[in-house]
Parts: structure tokens; C-alpha cells; sequence
């Protein structure tokens, strides 16, 4: 049962393939498995919500990568991925959730039965779908010489999108503006707060430009007055009110490709400090679009960003930006990069980020973030939503 509607061309996977293995090679690494649900999309093309179980992706000295995971979840495989059905491998569900055995049990054989014993392994030591039960049922049983972290060495590999992940991230972009047009439209003093992210939620799917909408990596962020102090609360049932910030960061998705933006809306007459808060943000985000190009470094991204605002009196003792791409719950990041001091990576056209120029003050948030995309002659804005404070009557 071939993936019917396939993401991206097979020589797409081929080349991903290529540069996995040269990083692999350059690692000391013979046998890759991959269980962050990103990477295994990104290497295979899988796409399930199963990553509550443990599965994974094997990826050998040659030849196609293999799927392996839950028994019930391998027609999912069939129907994703786009390597051959015996590229699949379902292991029984009295593995799961069982104390007393292991799905890296079942591993260990199809490792073996691979002939792959005596090999090096690579595992991604610190991601949030690789439990520390999986790694010492793998050292107990898996038939290999070595077990090496991967840590990241995927998600480096994406770091630099193609043309078709790019036309994704725009098609992902065009939603988040509706999103945001949406809050603008209908967002009203008294209105409940979960009232405004259903139809936040709706807008989403119903997608854009006749492009449908993908669930977002994470939940909307929706604080108000003194829970916008705070960079990751969501909703209740509370109504907006006049006199205090709510923002809104949210993402659009097409085929798990993340687009996140940021906006903050008000009721009444702003406030100077929050009118000192937009000003020094819409001046930092001029600066680094104006100054940051190819072959410039995340820290300097950063350094731009915090020259700026500490003219206007603010001081941000955080990243202003990270990656962004093909991603899932719970995090749409791609944990590589970040616009900060000491960062030295690279800027190269294809990479795209979330550049997050946010300042959460005594009172309030102020939430004006841009999703970009790194050109041949600089940086460039994914999304048209217009920038500022959306202040609206009381």
C-alpha cells in the first residue's frame, strides 16, 4: 500500500539520506536510530500520533531506512512512509506499557536479524521520546559493539530547507495570518478567552489559500494581564478585559511544517510603557532585518537585537530566536540553533527561524515575533500580519 499523497519526490529522501549518513560517518556511527517523530518524518516520511509508544527509524550503512514500532501501527507505516512494506517492522502489543519487557527488546533482535551485531549505534540520548528505561534495555540486550549519542545529528541535518519545505513553511504562513486576522476581527471585551481559541482553532484547520491546516507542535499561548508576565501559559474560560495585554502565539502547520507568529492585542488607551515596550520591539526587528545577511552568526542576531532595545531601556535575558520546521508535539522548535551570545553558527539561505523579539514587563507581555527565512541577500519575512500592538476599543 504505497503513500498515496507523498510529501516530498523519492530523490528528495535519497539526498536527506546522504547527508544523515556523511554526519553519521563523521560521528563514529554505524547503525542510527532515530525516535524523535520529527526526524523519523523528515528521514522516512512517517506521519502518526504514535509517539506515545516507542518506535523508531533505522537507519543501516546502506539501503532505504526502516520503520519500527507498535504492531497496530504499521499499516500507518505502509500508508506514510515511502519505503518498501518490508522496509516495516511492527513488534507484538504485549510490549506495550508492560513492566516486565521492553519494545527495545524487540529492537535488539531486528537489530540482529538485520546483521548489524558488532556494529556502533547512535540514539538520541536527550530528546523527549527516548525514556532512560529504552537506553538500558538497549545496553542490556542490543548486539552491538558501542551505543554513542545522536543528539541532534538529525536535526542539524535539516537545518537548511529545500524548496518544497519552504513552499510549505509560506503555505503554513498564510494560515498563521488568518489566525491572527481572526483575533483581530472578533476578539471583544467579555468575550471567553476559550470562546476566542475555538474559533483560533477552527481557522487553523480550515487552513488557507485553499491549503488545508495541519495541527500545530504546541497548543496556542493565550495569557492575559498578570499570566503574560509568563512566556508559556494557554487559556481559561476568563473574558478579555480593558487595561491589560493578552498574547497570542500561535502556528500555523501544513503537513507538520510550523509557522509561528506572535501578536499581542489591547483594550483601550495603551499605556506609555507598553507604547515604549512596541517601540523598542519594532525598532530591534527593523535592525535585524536591516543588518543580519548570509554568512553573518546567531550571536549576532542577538547582539543587533540587544544593542536595540537597550536603547529604549529594556534588557531581554533570553534567546530572541531558534529553527524552525517539520515538527511535533510537544515543541515546534528544531533544538539546534539559537540567537543568542556565544552562538556561532552560520547563517546560510534556507535556514528559517522564529525570531522572537518578546518582553515580558512587571504587568504584562509584549509578543511581536516574526517567522523568517535566510535569502540569498538576507533575512526575509514568512508572514504580511501587520506588526504592532493590535489595540482595539475598550
Amino acid at each position: 500500500m504505497p503513500n498515496p499523497n507523498p510529501a516530498f519526490t523519492h530523490q528528495e529522501y535519497l539526498d536527506r539520506l546522504t547527508r544523515t549518513r556523511a554526519a553519521m560517518s563523521a560521528a563514529g556511527i554505524e547503525v542510527l536510530l532515530v525516535t524523535d517523530p520529527s526526524n523519523m518524518a523528515w528521514l522516512s516520511g512517517y506521519d502518526g500520533w504514535s509517539f506515545y509508544v516507542h518506535q523508531g527509524v533505522l537507519l543501516g550503512p546502506d539501503g532505504d531506512p526502516r520503520w519500527w514500532g507498535r504492531g497496530i501501527d504499521g499499516n500507518g507505516a505502509l500508508r506514510t512512509v515511502y519505503m518498501a512494506d518490508d522496509h516495516i517492522h511492527g513488534y507484538a502489543d504485549d510490549y506495550v506499557q508492560n513492566p516486565d519487557k521492553h519494545p527495545m527488546e524487540d529492537l535488539s533482535k531486528l537489530i540482529a536479524d538485520l546483521g548489524w551485531s558488532g556494529k556502533t549505534l547512535g540514539v538520541e540520548m536527550d530528546n523527549y521520546y527516548f525514556s532512560a528505561s529504552a537506553y538500558t534495555c538497549l545496553v542490556e540486550h542490543a548486539p552491538v559493539a558501542a551505543i554513542k549519542d545522536a543528539t541532534g545529528l538529525v536535526n542539524w541535518q535539516r537545518a537548511v530547507k529545500s524548496e518544497t519545505e519552504i513552499t510549505y513553511m509560506r503555505r503554513a504562513a498564510r494560515i498563521v495570518e488568518e489566525m491572527h486576522a481572526c483575533i483581530r476581527d472578533i476578539a471583544e471585551v467579555g468575550m471567553k478567552k476559550n470562546d476566542l481559541v475555538a474559533e483560533i482553532y477552527r481557522t487553523s484547520i480550515r487552513g488557507a489559500d485553499g491549503h488545508w491546516g495541519d495541527y500545530p507542535a504546541i497548543v496556542p499561548m493565550a495569557p492575559s494581564g498578570l499570566d503574560a508576565t509568563a512566556p508559556h501559559l494557554t487559556w481559561d474560560d476568563a473574558p478579555l478585559k480593558a487595561g491589560e495585554t493578552t498574547f497570542f502565539e500561535i502556528a500555523g502547520a501544513y503537513r507538520r511544517y510550523q509557522c509561528p507568529q506572535s501578536r499581542t492585542l489591547f483594550f483601550g488607551e495603551l499605556p506609555d510603557r507598553f507604547k515604549r515596550a512596541e517601540e523598542a520591539v519594532s525598532a530591534a526587528t527593523a535592525a535585524v532585518f536591516d543588518g543580519i545577511k548570509p554568512g553573518n552568526l546567531c550571536e549576532d542576531v542577538a547582539r543587533i537585537f540587544n544593542e536595540t532595545i537597550a536603547k529604549f531601556g529594556f534588557v531581554k535575558d533570553n534567546r530572541c530566536g531558534y529553527p524552525i520546521g517539520i515538527s511535533y508535539p510537544p515543541d515546534w522548535g528544531e533544538r539546534t540553533m539559537s540567537f543568542r551570545a556565544g552562538d556561532k553558527r552560520e547563517l546560510v539561505p534556507g535556514m528559517t527561524f522564529h525570531f522572537m523579539p518578546a518582553l515580558w514587563l512587571e504587568d504584562g507581555g509584549v509578543e511581536t515575533t516574526e517567522p523568517i527565512v535566510v535569502g540569498e541577500n538576507g533575512l526575509e519575512k514568512l508572514c504580511n500580519s501587520p506588526s504592532g500592538i493590535v489595540v482595539k476599543p475598550a
